[in-house]
């Protein structure tokens, strides 16, 4: 399959896995500031590494993973609904910390510009 293909697939699936995560799951370990951030679906199209940013502390963020593993069923029966693909892949929730990462470097780079005298 091409690439142009599997990037639309990649971002459809990102698209309805957003609304099934904040509108749909009503799991309680699931914060509100969750996000799907980046999704890759594999080109047979078995498997969807799912990017989660959660802004939450370190066990928060574990129980947040459980919740969506848990309700990972009822997930890929609401994506077939809205995604109509032969196979749904089967999806693997990654935890992104990519936006925290940006943050602090944002924050180190503006206390060095600070701290410097011109």
């Amino acid at each position: 399959m091409d690439n142009k293909r599997i990037n639309k697939i990649s971002e459809e699936v990102k698209r309805c896995l957003m609304d099934i995560v904040q509108n749909k799951i009503k799991d309680p370990r699931i914060p509100t500031l969750t996000s799907i951030s980046h999704v890759e679906v594999t080109r047979d199209l078995s498997f969807a590494k799912v990017y989660v940013s959660i802004f939450a502390d370190d066990i928060k963020k574990q129980k947040a993973l459980q919740g969506l593993e848990s309700a990972k069923g009822f997930i890929k029966k609401e994506l077939a609904r809205e995604v109509k693909l032969r196979v749904m892949p089967e999806l693997i929730f990654i935890n992104d910390d990519s936006i925290e990462k940006g943050l602090k470097m944002d924050k180190l780079i503006n206390e060095v510009n600070h701290g410097k005298k011109f």
